[in-house]
């Protein structure tokens, strides 16, 4: 009888433990799913800009997303964002039977829901011609009605991008090395998009499409003085296509404006402004990668040295600083030239230890996860106090 009174007991003990992780589970996951609670993404302003955190490329149902628009305002908010647009297809509409065919109604649907969330939404489509060449997207659009909505011919090419051309849009080049070893000539620079460039009509380059990187696209870029664009062309959920937290987050445009309003989002695009986002990836234009990298990144003084002894006893010393991270963008760096920790990986928010032989004003860096070329990372000199 008294093993059975044991027994009970434990069982019962058992059965409250168990309720009790369970209630604490359900509170954790009501906790996690709040959609009051806003993840910060952590990138410094830099040389009086602020730096907006933008996604310029993303589909509803209003064409062949697996969304209504409000859901972009919300997944924007919850993850940082401060601009998007929404761009869905316009001679692409597979939904049609079921969402009436509108170009503008995603933009009318999703303002209200933007402005309570303070997101700053640009009103865009997406140009979606055979590739080559391609498609282009349009923001900063006007009524998009009136688009050309026949994918065939090359005259209709021109005009398709032209109709927002005419209405002052901002127009960038979409993933033009999307299908590259499938369909030919689909990831090269073409007579048609070299016109658009001399006719001041084409903009940018989307350098990051996704987890995409387009690394001629870069080139392009450089060479032809168009914006580097990053974006994330999402057509399901941000959290069915990113593994969300932890340091990952969805590709993106980073503008640097003189304001957070949409004028100063236009300008900065005009000007060239930005460095696309992806992963552990940024690409853009040296001036602003170097700048970018210096607001990110801090050296200590040298907190303390030690004599060099043994094999190393030449009279030298070793001195210890901190590197920090102040920043969500990861960073590694390999050592070029210098007596100097060989390798440096910065995670998003931290730092490590730097230690470098005395003699020293500066020890040299290649950041291998920064590009500002197709095949050139940013080198960048670190001064030693």
């Amino acid at each position: 009888m008294q093993k059975i009174r044991l027994l009970l007991t434990g069982f019962l003990l058992s059965a409250l433990l168990v309720q009790a992780q369970t209630d604490n589970g359900v509170y954790r996951m009501e906790e996690a799913r709040n959609p009051q609670k806003r993840d910060l993404i952590r990138i410094p302003n830099l040389n009086g800009f602020q730096t907006l955190k933008c996604d310029f490329h993303q589909h509803t149902v209003f064409s062949d997303g697996h969304v209504w628009p409000n859901v972009r305002i919300q997944e924007a908010w919850r993850e940082g964002l401060d601009v998007i647009a929404i761009t869905d297809h316009i001679e692409y509409q597979p939904h049609s039977d079921d969402v009436k065919v509108s170009h503008n109604r995603a933009f009318e649907l999703a303002g209200e829901s933007a402005a309570e969330a303070n997101i700053i939404l640009i009103k865009g489509s997406e140009i979606t011609r055979q590739t080559p060449p391609g498609h282009f997207n349009a923001i900063f659009t006007g009524d998009a009605s009136a688009y050309v909505t026949d994918r065939e011919g090359d005259k209709k090419d021109k005009e398709a991008v032209l109709k927002p051309a005419e209405q002052d849009a901002f127009i960038f080049w979409n993933h033009p090395g999307w299908k590259a070893d499938q369909i030919s000539g689909s990831y090269k620079w073409l007579d048609f998009v070299e016109e658009l460039t001399k006719e001041k009509i084409l903009d940018g380059i989307e350098v990051f499409n996704g987890f995409a990187f387009h690394k001629k696209a870069l080139d392009w870029c450089v060479d032809k003085g168009l914006t580097v664009m990053g974006s994330t062309d999402v057509h399901n959920l941000i959290a069915h296509d990113y593994n969300l937290g932890g340091g990952f987050h969805r590709s993106m445009t980073l503008v640097f404006a003189k304001e957070r309003t949409a004028e100063s989002v236009r300008e900065a695009l005009e000007e060239g402004r930005t460095v696309a986002w992806s992963n552990n990836l940024i690409a853009g234009k040296e001036e602003h990668v170097r700048n970018l990298f210096d607001a990110c990144i801090k050296v200590s003084n040298s907190y303390y040295s030690k004599e060099n002894k043994g094999k190393n006893g030449d009279g030298s010393s070793t001195y210890y600083y901190e590197i920090k991270n102040k920043s969500d963008i990861y960073f590694e760096l390999d050592l070029r030239s210098g007596d100097a920790t060989k390798k440096i990986k910065l995670y998003p928010g931290s730092s490590q230890i730097l230690t470098a032989r005395s003699g020293q004003k500066s020890v040299t860096y290649e950041v291998v996860t920064a590009f500002v070329r197709s095949d050139r990372h940013l080198i960048v000199d670190i001064p030693l106090n």
